[in-house]
């Protein structure tokens, strides 16, 4: 069966790439190619930045109201091809195509919707002053052309988190998505494409991060940047990006507390949600459990129990729950941190390896270990994979003092009876958001969502109108009446 062939969309245009050097897509459940997409280079990242430099122009000026119905036309193009995009989603990426695609893409349909409903209520302010005749207000303008690089793990909706703001908000956008997901991306632009969005006000470079994702953030015709992956990568983009605003949100293991008050059934199935959802490849993941000492057995033969009930296999049965690792280097660091557990004396209770017998060695059990150590890979590191390692505490000043040490502050959870026990830890972590009696990978997408200043967790926040007061700068205009 013939491979689609995908191109490259500048200006309003499918567009082969300037060397004309392509890449496969492949089926991470299988192995197998499923599309051809264009390697772009620099030149293709000169092509779109220019594209979008003479569509902010006119953009720019575009109306609230028009920017919003934009907004409202794409949401419903996503809609009327939900069957699609949730098949690509599901085949291009490796998650479950009925127990996590179709939703991954009603929420993104929500994301155009709530940016179309915010934007109407993105205001200034008037400022009294000293003189009589001044007056003094302030406006949001947008910044320009944002450069926006998204991550492989949802392909559909972080993409829409940053431009459906962007839209919104009067930016335009040179959009690099990750290679591994590119399929999603080409899939996404086409809905782009057919709800009107006018030409060169997104603009679509697939090919590897390193080239094309660098050349846009770099380039001197983008304005700004919107990025969502790794601390590593983030920290290398804030440097090439220097003096430019930056939207970051960038890596986090999702600490969570359990203390022995806690309601552990619950806390078990919730956590495991937070451990196992779109198998572990979640940036708010549940990767790291301290469970206070007295119920740690108890705890983690419940997690296990959970784990057991997940039913790993082909992303397009109903029946499946959890589908593959989306790619190589995520399965073979889930293998190291694994191996450095057991070398520290942790103890499997479920999982533990790759899953045999499937059609791709990037099929991983879902895991659960107990007795961690603190100072074990898994718990100073971003695993990124379906793992829940469980590392015993004696005291809430020891285990605050081990969450606050790691270099991530994304997201933390805390299970506890306890009312005072549950604000204290939570306004003691230093983590952006923290979830109380919940998974750490709760959120909505009207929400604000980022790191803990101080760790390598990100800059600004994603969500609702924080989104659009990120994207858009405070200008300030006075007005001399007894001059006018």
């Amino acid at each position: 069966m013939s491979k689609p062939a995908c191109q490259l969309y500048i200006g309003g245009s499918w567009v082969h790439s300037a060397s004309g050097a392509t890449f496969e897509a492949l089926d991470p459940a299988t192995g197998d190619p499923i599309a051809v997409l264009q390697k772009g280079n620099a030149a293709d990242i000169d092509r779109a930045v220019a594209a979008a430099n003479e569509a902010f122009h006119a953009y720019r000026a575009t109306s609230v109201l028009e920017r919003a119905a934009l907004c409202e036309r794409v949401a419903d193009a996503m809609a009327s091809r939900r069957d699609e995009l949730a098949r690509v989603l599901s085949l291009d990426q490796g998650k479950p195509l009925h127990a996590e695609a179709y939703a991954e893409v009603d929420t993104a349909v929500d994301g155009f919707r709530s940016a179309a409903a915010h934007v109407k209520h993105l205001g200034g302010e008037t400022i009294p002053v000293a003189d009589p005749n001044k007056r003094v207000f302030t406006r949001r303008e947008p910044r320009g052309v944002y450069a926006v690089i998204t991550p492989w793990n949802f392909p559909i909706n972080i993409p829409t988190e940053y431009i459906a703001p962007a839209l919104a908000t009067g930016n335009t956008v040179v959009w690099v998505p990750a290679p591994t997901t590119s399929y999603c991306a080409v899939a996404l632009a086409e809905v782009f494409e057919e709800a009107g969005v006018p030409a060169g006000v997104v603009n679509l470079v697939t090919g590897e991060g390193a080239v094309v994702g660098d050349a846009a953030v770099a380039h001197t015709g983008t304005h700004a940047v919107g990025f969502t992956g790794s601390t590593a990568t983030g920290r290398t983009i804030a440097a090439r990006a220097a003096g430019k605003p930056l939207l970051l949100e960038l890596g986090g293991n999702g600490p969570t507390i359990v203390f022995a008050d806690a309601d552990l059934k619950q806390a078990a199935a919730a956590i495991a949600g937070g451990a196992f959802f779109n198998a572990g490849q979640t940036c708010a993941a549940t990767e790291v459990v301290f469970a206070e000492r007295g119920v740690q057995d108890e705890f983690a033969q419940l997690l296990s129990e959970e784990a057991e009930r997940i039913r790993l296999g082909d992303p397009a049965d109903p029946a499946t729950t959890m589908g593959p690792l989306n790619n190589p280097m995520v399965a073979a660091k889930m293998d190291r941190h694994v191996a450095d557990a057991r070398e520290g004396g942790a103890r499997v209770l479920a999982g533990g390896g790759r899953a045999p017998g499937r059609g791709s060695d990037l099929f991983y059990e879902p895991t659960v270990l107990t007795e961690v150590r603190p100072d074990a890979v898994l718990v100073r590191e971003e695993s990124f994979g379906p793992i829940a390692p469980v590392v015993p505490f004696d005291s809430h000043e020891q285990v605050l003092s081990w969450v606050n040490a790691a270099q991530f502050g994304l997201v933390g959870s805390v299970w506890t009876r306890g009312a005072g026990l549950g604000i204290r830890t939570a306004e003691a972590m230093r983590t952006g958001i923290v979830n109380i009696n919940e998974s750490s990978t709760y959120w909505e997408i009207h929400v604000p969502f980022g790191g803990g200043s101080g760790t390598g967790s990100g800059i600004g926040r994603l969500g609702g109108m924080h989104t659009l007061l990120e994207m858009t700068e405070l200008k300030t205009v006075t007005l001399d009446l007894s001059r006018c």
